[in-house]
C-alpha cells in the first residue's frame, strides 16, 4: 500500500525534520525520569494573535507555540500589516484597531485549521478584497458553513470551487450585525471564527447555534480570551445563543498555558514505561483545554497522578486496566493516543462520538485503524469510533498519513516495541516542532 506524501506546502520555516522520510522509535533502555516544559497551546496562540491583531494599541503575548500552524497565522497578520515580533517565546503585536492597515492580496493558510477558521470573519469586518489559499489537505476540509453564515451577514466569496472551500476570493464591505445560524456538529471553530470578529460588526451580532456542539469547551475558550481583551459575550441558559456587543479589543500583557493537547504524549509515554514524567506550568484544576481529560483515564487504567498548582506529574504503571468505553466527543484530539494506549490495556476499549475528526488532516478513525492493522493488532472501525483489542504489535513502517497527531500517537507504540518506524515525521512541527528531540531527551531511542 502506498504511503502519503508530505503536503510540503504545508510547512513553514519553524518545521523541523523538514524532508526526512522516517523516523525509527525504540524502547528507552532505563526507567523514564523527567521533568519538562511543553509549548504554548495552539488554541489560545491563534486566538491571541488574531485578537491582538485586532485590538488596539500594544500586546505582549508571552508563552506562544511557535509552530507551523502560528507561523501562517502570523505571516497572514504581518501581510495584512500588522506588526508582530518574535522574541523567543513572546510576541509582541500592535494592533490594528479593527481597521486592516493592507485592504488587498493574497494569505496563505498553509494547513492551519484555527487560521481558515478564524480569519475569513475578521477579514470581514474591513473593506477589501483578498484571495485565501492553504495547502491540499487545508483546501479539503469543510468550510461552507462558515461561508454561507458569513454570506449572510454580508460577506461576498468568489469561488473556484463547488464545495465551498478554500481557494476562494473573499470582497468585504463591513460585517452586518443582527442575529446568524451556525451549526454545532462539524467544527466548534465555525462558531470560535465568526465569535473573534462579531464586536466590531455593524450592530450587535447574537450566534444562534444549532445542534450540540463539538468540543464547546473550545468556544468557551474563545469566550474566555475574549473578556481577557475587553469584550465579554453573553451566553444564554442553554448555550446556543451568544451575543456580542459592539467594541474594540484593548492590548494587554496576555500569559499562555502550555499545550495540553501535546502534554498528553509525554504523559502516555510515562503509562507505557512505568516511568514518571512531570510537566511544569499547568494547573489541571484550573485549565479550559479539554484534553486534560487524559488524566482521568490514565487513573482509570492504572497510573498515578499528581496535580500541583503548577504542574502535573503522571507515574506508570505495569499492568494497564482496558476494558471500558469512552465519549472522545469533548476531547477528541485524543482519540488516537488512547488508541495507541489500548493495545497494552488487559481489555478491549471503544472510542465513540468522534466522527467529527473524519474531517480533520487526515480521516484519522480509517487511517488509525489501518496502521494497528500493520502492527498486527485487532481493531473494528465504527462510524464515530473504533475498537482496539490488547495485542503484541509487531514492528512495522507505519505511516503518518501527513498528520501531526497521528505520527505523535503512532510514536507511543514505539516505546514499547523495537524498530517502530513512521513516515514523514516533520508533520509534527504543525503543533509540536520539537517532539522528538523531547523524546530522545527523556531516553527514548529516535534515529533518522
Amino acid at each position: 500500500m502506498a504511503m502519503h506524501q508530505p503536503d510540503w506546502e504545508a510547512r513553514s520555516p519553524w518545521s523541523s525534520n523538514k524532508g526526512i522520510r522516517e523516523v525509527r522509535i525504540s524502547p528507552p533502555k532505563s526507567i523514564v525520569a523527567g521533568t519538562i516544559r511543553v509549548p504554548g497551546s495552539k488554541s489560545l496562540t491563534n486566538r491571541a494573535l488574531l485578537i491582538a491583531a485586532l485590538a488596539e494599541g500594544r500586546s505582549q503575548l508571552s508563552g506562544i507555540l511557535k509552530s507551523d500552524d502560528s507561523f501562517w497565522c502570523i505571516e497572514a497578520l504581518t501581510k495584512l500589516g500588522v506588526s508582530v515580533v518574535i522574541e523567543g517565546d513572546t510576541a509582541y503585536v500592535d494592533g490594528c484597531g479593527g481597521d486592516w492597515p493592507h485592504a488587498s492580496g493574497e494569505l496563505y493558510m498553509g494547513a492551519a485549521g484555527t487560521v481558515a477558521r478564524f480569519l475569513p470573519a475578521a477579514l470581514a469586518i474591513g473593506s477589501g478584497k483578498w484571495t485565501i489559499k492553504g495547502s491540499k489537505r487545508l483546501s479539503e476540509r469543510p468550510l461552507a458553513p462558515l461561508l454561507s453564515a458569513l454570506s449572510t451577514l454580508g460577506a461576498a466569496f468568489n469561488y473556484f470551487d463547488a464545495e465551498h472551500r478554500l481557494p476562494y476570493e473573499l470582497d468585504a464591505s463591513g460585517l452586518k450585525g443582527g442575529r446568524v445560524k451556525l451549526p454545532g456538529s462539524t467544527s466548534s471553530q465555525f462558531i470560535s471564527g465568526v465569535l473573534l470578529a462579531a464586536p466590531y460588526a455593524q450592530a450587535p451580532l447574537t450566534i444562534q447555534i444549532e445542534g450540540e456542539i463539538v468540543q464547546r469547551d473550545y468556544v468557551q475558550m474563545t469566550i474566555e480570551t475574549m473578556s481577557a481583551f475587553g469584550i465579554t459575550p453573553q451566553v444564554s441558559e442553554d448555550g446556543q445563543l451568544i451575543s456580542v456587543p459592539q467594541g474594540k479589543y484593548h492590548g494587554r500583557t496576555f500569559q499562555l498555558e502550555p499545550d495540553v493537547s501535546t502534554c498528553c504524549y509525554f504523559w502516555a509515554l510515562a503509562a507505557l514505561t512505568s516511568g514518571c514524567v512531570r510537566i511544569e506550568g499547568i494547573n489541571a484544576m484550573s485549565t479550559r483545554q479539554p484534553d486534560i481529560e487524559i488524566l482521568n483515564v490514565l487513573e482509570r487504567m492504572g497510573c498515578t497522578v499528581r496535580r500541583g498548582e503548577n504542574f502535573v506529574e503522571v507515574q506508570g504503571t505495569k499492568h494497564l486496566k482496558g476494558g471500558f468505553t469512552l465519549n472522545m466527543k469533548k476531547w477528541s484530539d485524543q482519540t488516537l493516543t488512547i488508541a495507541a494506549l489500548a493495545p497494552f490495556a488487559d481489555g478491549p476499549i471503544t472510542l465513540t462520538d468522534a466522527a467529527h475528526i473524519r474531517h480533520h488532516e487526515c480521516d484519522r478513525i480509517a487511517a488509525m485503524c489501518s496502521e494497528l492493522g500493520k502492527l498486527g493488532i485487532l481493531v473494528e472501525e465504527h462510524q464515530d469510533g473504533l475498537t482496539i483489542y490488547p495485542g503484541q504489535p509487531l514492528p512495522a513502517l507505519v505511516d503518518s498519513h501527513d498528520d501531526h497527531r497521528m505520527a505523535m500517537a503512532l510514536s507511543l507504540i514505539g516505546l514499547r516495541v523495537e524498530n517502530i518506524r513512521i513516515t514523514d515525521p516533520g508533520c509534527v512541527s504543525k503543533t509540536c516542532p520539537g517532539y522528538f528531540e523531547q523524546l530522545s531527551a527523556l531516553g527514548v531511542e529516535i534515529t533518522y
